[in-house]
């Protein structure tokens, strides 16, 4: 009874966390655990998703069919687990789309995995934040279906998806998504955006701000702040994806045409 109490409290579950349960309870054995977890995948109580990796499947639902929460799975993947760039999006509720891929970032993220059909993306914290100790900065967790998943803020979201833009999909994708989040605590994107340490990422940071000034309530002395850190040569907003485009020389960026105009926005 008490193991279904916790297959209902943990409807994704790693080896570590079975275990930590099974010895509070005064059973810790390996071979113990191994055959309650034979037993109760053969039941249909659980499903064995990958090598240390389970999800409890409701009673009266089937194990073939049951759709496990991959927001719960990414979380689990590995231990350090944090949900970033537009997963965070999407969980946070600001996601212009909806993907199928599931990304984490984890000092020792794992292979691409395909669950299900979906693709779960494991990508290293930032060199910067390893190397200052921050990987934690700005991280938060949230409830869902009762477990506590880690997930990053709002403000390093903003930053992490102009960082690395390959982690978000379309520019007409990433500015939507943004667009979407009506409030930003400016002293955590400069804070995070210092931690980084990267002139072009702080470049565009600032030009999107500067682009949605007004529905941000904006003055200039916010956007300074960003322009005291812009490159002092041209730099693409995207390295890996340069086009011609708009040379903006306040920010000392090269913005393609699309971007610069949002041009997807008179598209029928």
């Amino acid at each position: 009874m008490k193991l279904k109490t916790f297959f209902h409290s943990h409807p994704v579950f790693t080896l570590e966390d079975l275990a930590g349960f099974l010895s509070s309870d005064g059973r810790h054995n390996v071979r113990t655990q191994e055959s309650l977890l034979a037993y109760h995948v053969k039941a249909g109580n659980i499903i064995r998703v990958r090598r240390g990796l389970y999800a409890s499947v409701p009673p009266g639902a089937s194990a073939e069919t049951y759709p496990v929460d991959p927001f719960l799975l990414a979380s689990k993947i590995t231990q350090d687990s944090v949900l970033a760039y537009h997963t965070a999006l999407e969980l946070h509720g600001k996601a212009y789309s909806v993907f199928e891929r599931f990304t984490y970032a984890s000092n020792r993220p794992l292979s691409l995995i395909i669950i299900g059909g979906r693709q779960f993306k494991g990508v290293r914290f930032p060199e910067a934040l390893a190397r200052k100790n921050a990987t934690a900065f700005n991280v938060m967790e949230v409830g869902r279906s009762g477990m506590a998943v880690s997930v990053t803020g709002l403000e390093r979201t903003f930053v992490d998806v102009l960082n690395r833009p390959d982690m978000a999909g379309s520019w007409e994708e990433i500015w939507r998504s943004l667009e979407m989040i009506e409030y930003f605590d400016l002293d955590k994107v400069v804070a995070y955006v210092d931690l980084l340490d990267n002139a072009t990422t702080a470049a565009k940071v600032g030009f999107f701000l500067e682009q949605h000034r007004e529905s941000l309530v904006l003055e200039d002395s916010h956007l300074k702040v960003f322009r005291e850190r812009r490159p002092r040569r041209p730099h693409y907003l995207e390295r890996s994806r340069r086009k011609n485009g708009r040379f903006v020389a306040a920010w000392n960026l090269i913005v393609p045409e699309e971007v610069y105009e949002r041009s997807w926005g008179e598209q029928l």
